[in-house]
């Protein structure tokens, strides 16, 4: 038992890949990805559609276990854990938490949704979920907007409110690190630009890595930068660089808008 518990305790805020293969049947999406994510800093993947970037960002919480056909190679280690070794994938999932394009709010009060998460986990004292649903809401900006719509359907919020519920319900069992796939690209900008803002303040604290296809949000919140095309991890680095001066010509076309 003593064990299993030390298992739970090694999960880190970094992710480190080794020789990444990913296949839906026949179709190789992902071809021998390497990458060193940091902890505790932004880390953004862009590329045009269909480069395998949302495919993988869903490999480091084991997403694409439920689709059929998949079959993935390669090391995929966060912390110390290597991810598909035998692990719980709940507890993996309870660390590696998920936001997705789409904001998808339960059909249940703004309370039960951020609730729901530590529920699951055994926590059950009103007391203690009070706190909980109050500290995740405020982390995720929303706390004085919604303090007095708790009891209120969260099907009722804004797009807008909605996608930050989404992220305070992810933050509610305190993940060590944050997917984002798209989490912006069906929301308005200054909804945009509340979501930025949040990235920026959880990255104090929280592991995050966005998927996006709006090069100018890269910009704008991530530390480090990862351009994939057509499944190969082509160039990653600082931002500023990958940007500025990137290494690889394929990059300096899509940034520059001649293709994507």
């Amino acid at each position: 038992m003593a064990k299993k518990q030390q298992k739970t305790l090694e999960f880190g805020q970094n992710i480190s890949v080794e020789n990444a293969n990913l296949w839906y049947g026949d179709f190789q999406a992902l071809k021998n990805v390497n990458i060193e994510i940091p902890e505790r800093q932004v880390t953004a993947f862009i590329g045009p559609s269909g480069c395998g970037k949302s495919t993988f960002l869903k490999c480091f919480n084991r997403m694409n276990d439920l689709v059929d056909g998949c079959k993935i190679e390669g090391k995929f280690l966060v912390g110390d854990v290597d991810i598909y070794g035998k692990i719980d994938v709940n507890e993996l999932r309870r660390n590696v938490g998920m936001v997705f394009q789409k904001p998808n709010p339960f059909p249940m009060s703004v309370y039960d949704n951020v609730a729901y998460g530590p529920r699951t986990i055994g926590i059950h004292k009103k007391a203690q979920l009070d706190e909980i649903v109050e500290q995740s809401l405020k982390d995720a900006s929303m706390w004085d907007e919604l303090k007095d719509r708790l009891d209120k359907s969260a099907l009722g919020l804004s797009g807008g409110q909605q996608q930050r519920l989404c992220i305070a319900r992810a933050l509610a069992v305190k993940p060590k690190i944050l997917l984002m796939d798209e989490p912006t690209s069906a929301l308005d900008p200054i909804s945009t630009g509340k979501i930025e803002e949040l990235c920026d303040e959880l990255a104090k604290s929280t592991t995050i890595v966005i998927v996006t296809h709006n090069m100018q949000q890269a910009t704008r919140i991530a530390d480090k930068t990862a351009f994939f095309l057509l499944g190969e991890l082509v160039e990653y680095g600082d931002t500023e660089q990958i940007f500025s001066s990137p290494c690889d010509k394929r990059t300096e076309n899509y940034i520059t808008g001649r293709f994507g």
